[in-house]
């Protein structure tokens, strides 16, 4: 007879399998060989309420190796997370379950992020230990530590191989963060067979480079020693903790156990009974656990929800102590009012010459952050370019946690990760900075913030040819178009500081979408006509007396200076044209119908957009009878102003095109 966590650990192994075969797709090899680490820290060591899955100071647990979903779940099951049922459990990987195949946020309760693609999850796990190293200096008083709880994250090999989990625990060295803890289930086999054939480097050596406390378990199924490492990780309370942890993929299969195999595939009926009969499973129907097994689990999570009372009964004597932190953390956890802020005359002022929308950028950075303590980001590397700065905020590190102004290295892939894990941590709002051309670093981090409903805010500045003499390499042409082909991702091209108002207005107030802030080098005109109708995402800066127009020029960003120049010679011949200014297609197909009539009336089919970048996506406005203004191939080393004529954005090209379609 199994005794009990013996019992409790193969539960974990024996419905992974079961799931994954009934629904002949998934991966059973990390949950059958991680279920033990997986069983101890959950169970012995993780602060954690399943009745209270939201509770503010829980230890937070990443699964970077989303594919071994299946163990997640199991565990969600067995504590009572959101009555995750058995129904649900046999429901893996089908279309509309709570069991999809790799964990997501928002869907399934428990979740703490959105993860897949391999390393990412670490990445999100380094933010979410600098948000609670960030929130426990602010918070935290003598006798009140009332933010203090553990990250924990496990990957395999894979998310090793990864750069940015690299890029991450570099900086998670180098600003000690003990409190997160890393588990890397080291069983030495991916997709391909042996990782030998393409990873022998020395991980242990690589973390001690970093700064990490390393540990290893060289017997990944004993209990005892994986709670010695975890206790040993807590007990270093200056560095971050990695713990190695030796395991076979796919134990207990007998057939499949230590072959790549068993690594993506259903272990096939015969081999799941095999399983059962190896580790001395005592039930005979599938999907069926022992009612001791239920037992100890509800008695886990009876003693975990004792941990959170125990939590309540000191957070409610420190708000009668610390009224004022107490209306701090409420303002923090629950959002700001700016509506102060946004409803003056002085926010959406002008400029009173001209100026980069960057530069504009970073001064209402700074009128916003007076209103928003709770604003927290960074640049990688390059906060003196994207003006990312806040003024008095401090620069978070080892010795100042407080600090605000964060500072990622040339790390750009981790930097957007990190973000995602401030943004789901919760209490901050978040944001991050690089140059545009290096978006491209930060995309599929980028992609994770909009599919997991975060509203991250991602500050690109040098958003064109306008970038001069630093060639091609640096000046970006297709960005725009992919971040604009983002699926609940906004993105603001704005022409001067009206409209990065209304930019920054969107981002701030974003509760569930990430917003891009595309900006400029170079200085730009204050256009008469922009408006706080910047925030519909398109809208008339000039219009035509006429009911219809001869044509309609749309741009965005430093071209609408082009399109309202244009116009004005087009006049000269008798041409009365539109400009319609469109930093954001995304907020102007949020729009009504009769809105977006109204700003490009379908009466109208001669159309011209004026972009410094990527004709991609323009068709859709100015349709089969109109032109594009833009890049066709890569920038050029010169200064902007000669780009820019070589490039065909002159007063005189837009004339000429819009001619052209009359």
């Amino acid at each position: 007879m199994k005794n009990i966590e013996e019992l409790s650990v193969n539960t974990i192994r024996v419905l992974s399998a079961e799931a994954i075969q009934k629904a002949k797709s998934g991966h059973p090899g990390l949950p059958l060989g991680a279920a033990p680490m997986a069983y101890e820290l959950w169970t012995n060591h993780m602060n954690h309420n399943p009745a209270d899955p939201e509770w503010a100071n829980r230890d937070r647990f990443v699964l970077s190796g989303g594919h071994g979903s299946m163990l997640l779940y199991s565990l969600l099951h067995l504590f009572g997370y959101g009555n995750l049922s058995m129904e649900d459990l046999k429901n893996f990987r089908q279309l509309g379950s709570l069991t999809p195949g790799h964990p997501e946020y928002g869907h399934t309760v428990g979740i703490e992020a959105t993860t897949g693609p391999l390393g990412q999850g670490m990445a999100m796990a380094v933010g979410m230990a600098m948000a609670e190293a960030h929130l426990a200096a602010v918070f935290n008083k003598d006798g009140y530590d009332i933010v203090d709880h553990y990250t924990y994250v496990l990957g395999g090999d894979g998310c090793m191989m990864e750069g940015i989990s690299s890029e991450a625990f570099s900086l998670a060295g180098t600003l000690g963060l003990h409190k997160l803890i890393v588990f890397y289930d080291s069983n030495n086999i991916s997709i391909e067979g042996s990782t030998d054939i393409a990873f022998t480097e020395d991980v242990t050596k690589r973390f001690e480079a970093f700064g990490f406390q390393t540990l290893e378990v060289k017997d990944g199924n004993n209990l005892a020693e994986i709670a010695a490492a975890i206790e040993a990780a807590k007990a270093d309370t200056t560095r971050p903790t990695m713990i190695k942890v030796n395991t076979v993929i796919g134990y207990g299969c007998p057939a499949k156990q230590g072959k790549a195999s068993a690594h993506g595939e259903p272990l096939g009926e015969e081999n799941v009974a095999a399983l059962k009969e190896y580790l001395e499973w005592p039930c005979k129907e599938a999907f069926t656990v022992p009612q001791e097994v239920y037992d100890h689990f509800n008695e886990a999570a009876r003693k975990k929800a004792a941990v959170e009372d125990e939590w309540n009964v000191l957070f409610e004597k420190y708000r009668k102590e610390y009224p004022d932190m107490a209306e701090k953390w409420d303002a923090y956890y629950n959002g700001y009012d700016l509506s102060k802020l946004f409803d003056s005359e002085d926010y959406w002022k002008k400029a009173e010459k001209p100026e980069a929308t960057r530069s504009t950028s970073g001064s209402i950075l700074n009128e916003i952050k007076q209103l928003m303590p709770n604003l927290i980001g960074g640049s990688a590397d390059l906060a003196p370019s994207n003006k990312t700065n806040m003024k008095d905020a401090g620069d978070f590190s080892k010795d100042n946690y407080a600090g605000t102004n964060l500072h990622f290295g040339v790390r750009e892939q981790a930097m957007a990760a990190i973000g995602n894990g401030l943004a789901l941590h919760g209490g901050l709002k978040a944001f991050v900075a690089t140059f545009f051309v290096f978006s491209d670093y930060t995309k599929p981090m980028a992609r994770l913030s909009a599919l997991m409903n975060l509203p991250l805010t991602f500050i690109f500045t040098h958003d064109s040819i306008g970038v001069g003499e630093d060639g091609p390499t640096h000046e970006p042409v297709e960005q725009l178009a992919a971040f604009r082909s983002l699926p609940n991702f906004c993105v603001y091209r704005p022409c001067d500081r009206t409209e990065t108002a209304a930019a920054w207005y969107r981002a701030v107030t974003s509760k569930d979408q990430p917003t891009a802030l595309v900006l400029t080098r170079q200085n730009l005109s204050q256009m008469q006509g922009s408006s706080k109708e910047a925030l519909k995402g398109g809208y008339i800066l000039e219009d035509s007396k006429k009911e219809v127009p001869d044509a309609i020029i749309i741009a965005s960003g430093s071209e609408v200076e082009l399109a309202v120049n244009a116009k004005a010679e087009l006049a000269k011949d008798g041409v009365d044209v539109r400009v319609v200014s469109m930093p954001s297609m995304e907020a102007f197909e949020e729009q009504t119908a009769e809105y977006k009539e109204s700003v490009l009336p379908k009466a109208c089919r001669k159309r011209v957009a004026v972009e410094a970048l990527s004709d991609f996506g323009w068709y859709r406005y100015v349709g089969l009878d109109g032109k594009v203004v833009s890049m066709t191939g890569f920038g050029a080393s010169g200064p902007a102003a000669s780009l820019f004529e070589k490039f065909g954005f002159t007063t005189e090209n837009v004339v000429a095109t819009v001619k052209s379609v009359l």
